[in-house]
């Protein structure tokens, strides 16, 4: 981005291939832009990975003593909602196990609350703001750093430029020069100064660039333009295998506010309405929470399972469980029900094994991403997340060593001299731009301003030299 040339700025005996020297400055500038955004993804990424494990998504890990039967929903129900004057109940969320308790979501004049009950005694334990803790103060911050569109936008253009920085810092820590793959693997913790960070960055990132992409995609694929607009809207789950009549709703209406609730193959996807006689027989007479509950239950849902009620005259009760939701460890369970609220009949029954290639690779993608699997998954992004901010940081201690102390701009790596055209970083670079179009963007802006404006601005250019 500068006029530096690797001539005017380095040793003529020392021997780097201007493609390095090319590389580097890649890295360096994408760097500029992505390392603030990785370390904030990994902070927040650690915060709702521990809250999770620890105290759950909202008050589902709370014990109680089991004492004989549970008592009908119907009683919980109107429990939970005579404790929020004025409130309705939209969502029942089952026991983790027999010894947790049972949650409601109450809507009152707009406000949802989650309230928690003994199941068996029905006394109401606690309650609090539904989707609105802690954990979800991070995830706000996670995708759209609290700014809404613009902050997604940013996010989803640092995650582009990421992958152009895993490219770019393969080529530069691949063995070459009589370097072996002893250095490349292994961090040389005896180096001192620079050499000592600029192994332990390069190893480090080296080892964990397959498992930094898959992090990236599977986030992307939740992003405003890449994800919702392309990759989503491509897999989404066709309403019409169902034959029953559907909403203008869609199924992202079961969210609230920004947390993802609804499996990633459905969101796009519309809701059935209830009203027709449509469908297969289920449950006769009164539709109810107790005979849903109960028809789940015979369908192999146990443990946690969430029934969403129905929203208005045409809405539909929801069984679901899925594993983005915390409700199993397994994605392959996942499964959502729609049953009419007036006939009983199963309007939709949609498994893992109805969903797209893609959309079957993101409810395994997001459970990974979000430390779902087991104990060993949750270790294993932990170790994750710290290892980004050791890359990250290091990153900048390898820049501020190099940087001359006279240094008044960057100190960007050196451009080569006469550096002949690299068509395989053109050839990569073009296909991110077309696959990732905020990130194409982000570095076609960046192209035009080296072109146009740093030249004709001396001051700018030399600041960012």
């Amino acid at each position: 981005m500068t006029d530096t040339t690797l001539g005017a700025r380095s040793p003529a005996a020392r021997p780097a291939s201007a493609f390095y020297f090319i590389a580097w400055r890649w890295h360096f500038y994408a760097g500029l832009y992505v390392i603030p955004f990785l370390c904030m993804l990994a902070l927040t990424g650690l915060t709702m990975l521990w809250i999770s494990w620890s105290a759950g998504l909202g008050a589902e890990r709370m014990a109680v003593t089991p004492a004989g039967n549970p008592l009908p929903l119907a009683e919980l129900q109107a429990t939970a909602e005579a404790s929020i004057p004025g409130s309705r109940a939209v969502q029942y969320v089952s026991p983790l196990a027999e010894n947790r308790v049972a949650s409601f979501a109450v809507d009152a004049g707009g406000v949802r609350t989650g309230v928690a009950l003994d199941p068996y005694r029905g006394t109401v334990l606690h309650s609090f703001p539904w989707r609105a803790g802690w954990y979800d103060f991070a995830n706000d911050i996670h995708g759209s750093l609290l700014l809404g569109t613009v902050g997604d936008w940013l996010i989803e253009i640092a995650a582009s430029l990421a992958i152009v920085l895993i490219a770019s810092g393969l080529y530069l820590h691949w063995p070459r020069g009589g370097t072996g793959w002893r250095k490349a693997l292994a961090p040389q913790l005896r180096s001192r100064g620079r050499g000592f960070w600029k192994s332990l960055h390069g190893v480090t990132g080296f080892w964990i660039s397959l498992l930094l992409l898959v992090f990236l995609v599977s986030g992307l694929s939740w992003a405003g333009v890449w994800g919702t607009q392309m990759m989503q809207a491509w897999n989404t789950f066709p309403a019409e295998k169902w034959g029953a009549p559907t909403s203008d709703a869609t199924h992202a209406s079961m969210n609230h506010g920004t947390a993802e609730e609804v499996p990633w193959g459905l969101e796009q996807t519309p809701m059935p309405a209830s009203g027709s006689l449509a469908g297969v027989t289920a449950i006769r007479g009164d539709v109810t929470l107790d005979k849903v509950a109960d028809f789940a239950r015979t369908l192999g849902f146990d443990g946690r399972f969430q029934i969403n009620l129905p929203a208005d005259e045409s809405g539909v009760w929801t069984i679901s469980h899925d594993s983005m939701s915390n409700d199993g460890p397994d994605p392959t369970a996942d499964r959502t029900l729609h049953i009419d609220r007036y006939t009983g009949n199963v309007l939709a029954d949609v498994r893992f094994a109805d969903y797209s290639p893609y959309a079957k690779a993101m409810a395994v993608g997001i459970a990974f991403h979000e430390g779902d699997l087991g104990v060993w998954n949750l270790m294993l992004n932990t170790l994750f997340c710290l290892s980004v901010i050791v890359v990250s940081l290091s990153g900048l201690v390898m820049w501020w060593k190099r940087r001359p102390v006279s240094a008044r701009g960057l100190a960007a790596p050196p451009r080569p001299a006469d550096a002949p055209f690299w068509k395989g970083a053109a050839l990569l670079v073009v296909a991110l731009g077309v696959l990732f179009p905020l990130g194409g963007a982000a570095i076609l802006a960046a192209l035009l301003i080296d072109v146009t404006l740093l030249r004709l601005l001396p001051g700018m250019r030399r600041a960012l030299s």
